[in-house]
């Protein structure tokens, strides 16, 4: 498909196809994303609790860097798709370019303070004396090829936003593929223990932002990039910003909330740090899946909602909800039936990792089944450009309603307060969507009716 073409079938083809189009091949984008850290915590896993402790405290971290890289992609992402359905070009490639060398510029100065204030990070994300030598091993090399991250992330959500999913899918599988193929070598083979697994992530995000770089540089794209096209315009940042902050607070939140739980399980020793680690890591493969297929769905909206085509943004937002609801509730189902089952691929000899695990496990998974809901309409207020019903939705789950949960249930119900923290923030979080859903249905009639 060419690249007129691509824009074209935003705009004219049947939604279920141009859902599936885009929104499949970004599904395994993040899956492959989502299967870095499964590799990491597989392999890690093996050389001792404390070992997959550390992965687990380092993992906020690598949040917040990606959430830099979707905070420019993302933001950039909704306002490009508006303006190729308005058929404003140069804007759109000033935005791409704009977005991209900012997200790289921003990764540096994260990176960097990281790196320095590096055992501070690690301690307050729940790092206890014997996982922090691991962690800071790991961390180091890690967060240094972070950049590479940034950029991958930047790139995806961009490019996607002009239709070019598949090969955003292609480039993550093939880092995906070197990952899983390096991991085991690395870390057992050449004997670098935790290391080797950071130096195999780093290896991985390499080859994918080669792919990238070669995408920019033949031209294979709508969208040009270009140092000359950067642009230190009001109206550009501003569109960016409007989406993006929402998105970084969700990641910072995320991680935020990560480390909060972290810090709470590590009172229980480090079996629970590893439990609630390689939990949020399975859970997080679902929610990879979810964001994926969402970065199908917000252009598609975006795009027709600049267009004001307000049937087909109806109609793929109904298929969306159904298509979301289905997959949230097959992997609530796998995760309240096997919960250990799945924990104990990770840690076969520890049996506090196990019981801790499998029980936050099925906690999840019993609200998980609802994240579909949450996330069909936290997307569509972001792409629509609406950022302050898309923001509350964003910092709901893991901030306004989980931050409270875990600081104050462990210390009524002790361990139970982790466990269950996160499925009474999305039962919560379930509600306050419900609402703003409600809403934002009964706008969209009247706008129809308006340009009907």
């Amino acid at each position: 498909m060419n690249n007129d073409g691509k824009i074209k079938m935003m705009g004219d083809e049947k939604i279920p196809k141009v859902l599936l189009n885009l929104g499949l091949p970004t599904m395994i984008g993040m899956m492959v994303s989502a299967f870095y850290n499964i590799v990491d915590a597989y392999f890690v896993g093996g050389l001792g609790t404390s070992q997959m402790g550390a992965v687990s405290v380092t993992f906020p971290i690598g949040q917040i860097i990606v959430g830099l890289g979707m905070t420019f992609g993302s933001g950039a992402a909704s306002y490009i798709s508006r303006l190729l359905g308005e058929g404003d070009e140069k804007q759109a490639d000033k935005t791409a370019s704009t977005a991209l060398f900012s997200s790289l510029l921003a990764g540096v100065i994260t990176i960097i303070t990281v790196v320095c204030f590096l055992d501070s990070i690690l301690l307050y994300l729940g790092a206890t004396e014997t996982i922090l030598p691991y962690a800071r091993a790991y961390a180091m090399i890690y967060i240094a090829g972070s950049i590479l991250t940034v950029f991958n992330v930047a790139m995806n959500n961009i490019i996607t936003s002009e239709g070019a999913a598949k090969f955003t899918m292609v480039s993550m599988l093939i880092g995906g593929g070197l990952n899983v193929i390096l991991a085991p070598a690395f870390i057992y083979a050449l004997g670098w223990g935790i290391r080797g697994a950071a130096v195999a992530t780093v290896v991985a995000q390499a080859s994918t932002s080669l792919f990238y770089a070669w995408y920019i540089s033949a031209g294979k794209g709508y969208l040009r990039f270009s140092l000359r096209d950067f642009s230190v315009d009001k109206t550009i940042y501003s569109q960016i910003f409007k989406v993006g902050i929402p998105i970084l607070a969700f990641q910072l939140l995320a991680s935020a909330s990560i480390g909060l739980t972290n810090t709470a399980a590590s009172n229980y020793g480090d079996p629970a740090v590893a439990a609630m680690g390689i939990v949020i890591r399975i859970s997080a493969l679902g929610t990879f899946v979810v964001f994926g297929y969402m970065k199908g769905f917000q252009p598609v909206a975006g795009y027709n909602y600049g267009a004001k085509n307000y049937d087909r943004l109806n109609e793929a937002t109904r298929v969306s909800l159904k298509w979301a609801t289905w997959f949230c509730g097959v992997m609530a189902l796998v995760m309240i039936m096997f919960p250990g089952a799945i924990v104990s691929l990770f840690s076969k000899n520890d049996a506090m990792v196990i019981d801790v695990g499998s029980r936050a496990l099925r906690a999840n998974g019993i609200m998980f089944v609802s994240f579909g809901f949450q996330m069909v309409y936290g997307t569509l207020f972001l792409a629509l450009g609406k950022a302050k019903e898309g923001g509350i939705l964003s910092i709901s789950r893991q901030g306004i309603f989980f931050i409270p949960a875990i600081l104050i249930l462990p210390h009524i119900v002790g361990l139970n307060g982790v466990v269950y923290s996160q499925a009474i923030a999305d039962l919560l979080t379930v509600i306050l969507t419900a609402v703003l859903a409600v809403k934002l249905k009964k706008e969209l009639i009247g706008a129809a009716g308006l340009t009907a």
